[in-house]
């Protein structure tokens, strides 16, 4: 009895211990890597918030309201790393990695935040009056957290562990949510499970598919609305799409595609549109298919799609990968029918808010610097193009274009290598780059056309009488012949060459030795040159400032371009791979740019 009794006696202590070690990490978890009180650098409000009418700015020039620079944030998770923008509430919202930061719309000024220190946002969801953080503790991906917040205050509602998002777009971080429930799976991510924003509480179940799963992530694999929540299913040898009640769970419709890769998939109001690779299809509340346009080639990753009341507007390429071009068509929704169509830019991004459209054009015009925006009618596609006062330069990891209107004002944000000189912010505190958020509103007109910024046409200088014999004579000996390049916005065409290229008579067709000569823009003044000379640098990962060019000049890379502004002219001066003869080059032009009227 006395051995029984010891060996009991040991069972139960080793019992003991595992329980105690499980108890440990249970509150080890619970009070130690969940709890809020050591890692969290969170603010709330109790200011009021107005809502934003359902506008943008009108069609006409546009100046800067407000702006904000966000720093990308690497955490090991590429495909994550993003920064993401959305009105909610009256209120920016700003997500990245670090966390969520909530600004008022009209303003800029912060009104809350949240960030947890070593855990990761990866995802966002937003419905009614909530907010939702997905986030996972750095090196840990089995460490999860849902966070649901007051979208106005910012209070915390709840959490729960160990849940994830039903899908994840990279492009935006945001998964689905509406009706006051958002969408998570389980861990085989064989099903779908609908959780109440305000208490976490789980309120329905629905399996998927049988052979079925939700990807863990994609460019364009989710969508969803108030009422409609559609989802892009990964089934082995086909893709699915399907349509789900956000309040229920119940499923709407589903799709089965050919193409074995899950579609992508864009949700505006109760509209659907899908690309699996070879056709571009609308669908209705109810699955019907509304429009196809087929091609292996009409969108990227997704076309630009939006919902303008009955008119369904999307923006494909038409041609082949070398002369491609796009086309903006709107499609009556009750008929199918095509309203209006129209050749348009490579938009960057598209939205719509009230009765217009906004395309983000990633340059004005060719040659031209600025980056542009349309201002599209729906009703019958008639377009307003205006610059924008930034740039926007080759796209970088992390951050896509993306453009909202809400208030009066349009949100726009683009990539940039660090933040603009006079903001008070460190270009090193940016090693992998920053979003820029511009918040836009109407500006004052000119002399001008709307389309230059109010800048008179006669006010543009001849890009070939900026340089003389005698300053190409210095660079080589010979005689140059001009190639001059016009180009115009709209209906509004500048009268002389906005950019020379000079080639040596005796040069046999070798462009290695020609050189450029290019008026990128001629703002209303200085001081609105300099601005979108700074936004054009934070563009350049490497920008070299020039002292002895007035009034501004930089070496942009090791290309041989120099770019400088005098007055309220800019110009760029490219002698491929030279840059010594176009440091000499931009001088002469400098002393020929005309003063300022």
């Amino acid at each position: 009895m006395t051995a029984i009794g010891s060996r009991q006696r040991h069972v139960l202590g080793l019992v003991a211990v595992v329980l105690a070690v499980t108890s440990a990490a249970v509150l080890v978890n619970k009070f130690v890597l969940q709890a809020e009180w050591w890692q969290v650098d969170r603010k709330v409000t109790d200011r009021p918030v107005g809502r934003l009418a359902d506008l943008g700015p009108p069609p006409g020039p546009v100046a800067s309201a407000w702006q904000l620079a966000t720093a990308v944030r690497r955490s090991g998770l590429s495909p994550y790393d993003q920064v993401a923008h959305a009105v909610v509430r009256g209120q920016v919202v700003v997500a990245s990695g670090r966390g969520l930061d909530v600004r008022d719309a009209r303003t800029g000024a912060a009104r809350w935040h949240y960030n947890r220190s070593d855990w990761t946002l990866l995802g966002w969801a937003a419905t009614g009056d909530h907010l939702l953080a997905y986030l996972e503790r750095a090196g840990h991906r089995g460490d999860r957290l849902i966070i649901g917040f007051d979208a106005v205050s910012g209070r915390l509602l709840w959490r729960a562990a160990g849940e994830a998002p039903a899908a994840l777009e990279r492009s935006s971080l945001r998964w689905p949510a509406g009706s006051g429930v958002v969408l998570t799976t389980d861990a085989g991510r064989t099903s779908l499970r609908g959780r109440s924003t305000t208490t976490g509480k789980r309120l329905w179940t629905t399996n998927l598919p049988r052979g079925c799963e939700l990807p863990d992530a994609t460019a364009h694999g989710s969508g969803g609305s108030e009422t409609l929540s559609v989802l892009s299913l990964d089934c082995g040898r086909h893709g699915r799409v399907l349509a789900v009640d956000p309040a229920s769970g119940r499923t709407r419709w589903s799709k089965v595609l050919r193409p074995a890769e899950p579609p992508a998939v864009t949700v505006d109001g109760d509209v659907t549109v899908v690309f699996d690779g070879d056709s571009l299809r609308a669908f209705g509340r109810d699955g019907k298919e509304i429009a196809v346009r087929v091609g292996d080639d009409l969108c990227g990753a997704m076309c630009p799609v939006v919902l303008s009341g009955d008119r369904l507007v999307i923006v494909y390429r038409t041609g082949g990968e070398g002369d491609a071009e796009h086309r903006m068509e709107a499609i009556d929704v009750p008929s199918g029918r095509t309203a209006w169509q129209r050749d348009v830019p490579d938009y960057a991004a598209l939205t719509v808010g009230g009765d217009r459209l906004y395309g983000l054009r990633p340059r004005l015009a060719e040659n031209l610097l600025p980056a542009g925006i349309d201002i599209v009618a729906p009703a019958d596609g008639a377009t307003t193009t205006v610059p924008a006062p930034f740039v926007i330069g080759p796209g970088m990891d992390g951050v896509r274009p993306w453009v909202a209107a809400a208030g009066g004002l349009l949100y726009v944000a683009v990539p940039e290598v660090g933040p603009r000189e006079g903001t008070g912010e460190r270009r090193d505190a940016y090693p992998a780059g920053a979003a820029r958020l511009i918040a836009l509103r109407g500006g004052p007109g000119g002399r001008g056309p709307e389309e230059l910024g109010g800048v008179a046409t006669a006010d543009w200088p001849d890009a070939c009488g900026l340089l003389r014999k005698h300053d190409l004579a210095a660079v080589r000996k010979g005689t140059y012949r001009t190639r001059p390049e016009r180009t115009g916005v709209g209906d509004v065409g500048l009268p002389r060459p906005v950019s020379c290229r000079y080639e040596p008579d005796d040069d046999k067709g070798q462009s290695a030795t020609a050189l450029t000569v290019t008026v990128e823009w001629v703002a209303e003044s200085p001081q609105a040159a300099g601005e979108l000379l700074a936004a054009w640098r934070a563009t350049e990962p490497l920008a070299r400032q020039l002292m002895d060019i007035k009034d501004e000049a930089y070496e942009l890379g090791t290309s041989g371009t120099i770019a400088m502004r005098v007055d309220r002219y800019i110009v760029a001066v490219n002698a491929y791979q030279t840059p010594g003869v176009a440091t000499r080059l931009a001088r002469a032009v400098a002393t020929r740019l005309p003063p300022r009227p």
